[in-house]
């Protein structure tokens, strides 16, 4: 039998580390809330472009130390939401044509690369279930609900993509998709050319034909 001392030390380390692993959960799932209310502020225009973010003022609202806001803001800044100015504030990022044309390509490819893996490992039900939401694309009757049909498509497509790496990808950088391209709109002279790559996307879904739906994936994005 090992010594009552031993035994006792390893106790107390386990302890520990279970306690100090139990902090670094609480710390990180606490800098994720406090990532999602102000990227939330950032996405539906309550923190304009410009708006200047200190975290201390943000630690105060939601009654959290500084350490956690700096980690959400560092996280807000590699996504292209935010600049941070060390030691002064922080602020919020404008949405250029320069950052409309580069996160709709970055979308184009990843779009492609989630109906190459999607459309292919689908079973036949989920592909009706897809090809019914394309449908609503190009029967809707305003520019908002084609464009929130878009992005839930490009959700059902990741979903089913089986990749976790992908997944992953996407869920950090949904928020500054959304964002970014919510604004954006197919120029009202290529409507009709982009309704029919709509349809020539929903019926690769039905035949299960990944290539087809992955190149016409990226021309919804004009790439």
């Amino acid at each position: 039998m090992g010594s009552p001392d031993l035994e006792s030390n390893w106790g107390q380390s386990m302890n520990t580390n279970n306690s100090m692993t139990s902090i670094r959960e609480s710390k990180q799932l606490l800098a994720e809330e406090v990532f999602q209310h102000i990227g939330a502020q950032i996405v539906d225009g309550v923190l304009e472009p410009g708006h200047r973010i200190r975290d201390v003022d943000v630690a105060e609202e939601l009654h959290v130390s500084r350490t956690p806001v700096r980690e959400a803001l560092q996280r807000l800044e590699r996504l292209g939401l935010v600049t941070m100015y060390p030691s002064r504030y922080t602020e919020v990022t404008a949405v250029t044509p320069e950052t409309v044309e580069q996160t709709l390509e970055f979308a184009g490819y990843q779009a492609g690369m989630a109906a190459r893996m999607g459309v292919a490992r689908m079973s036949p039900h989920e592909r009706e279930d897809l090809a019914a939401l394309v449908e609503e694309m190009y029967t809707a009757h305003d520019d908002v609900t084609i464009s929130q049909t878009r992005w839930a498509v490009f959700s059902f497509l990741s979903d089913r993509s089986r990749n976790v790496q992908h997944q992953v990808l996407i869920n950090d950088a949904s928020m500054a998709l959304f964002r970014n391209l919510r604004g954006w709109r197919v120029p009202e002279d290529d409507r009709g050319r982009m309704l029919d790559v709509y349809r020539d996307f929903r019926d690769a879904v039905l035949r299960g034909d990944a290539d087809d739906a992955e190149q016409l994936a990226r021309r919804m994005h004009y790439v």
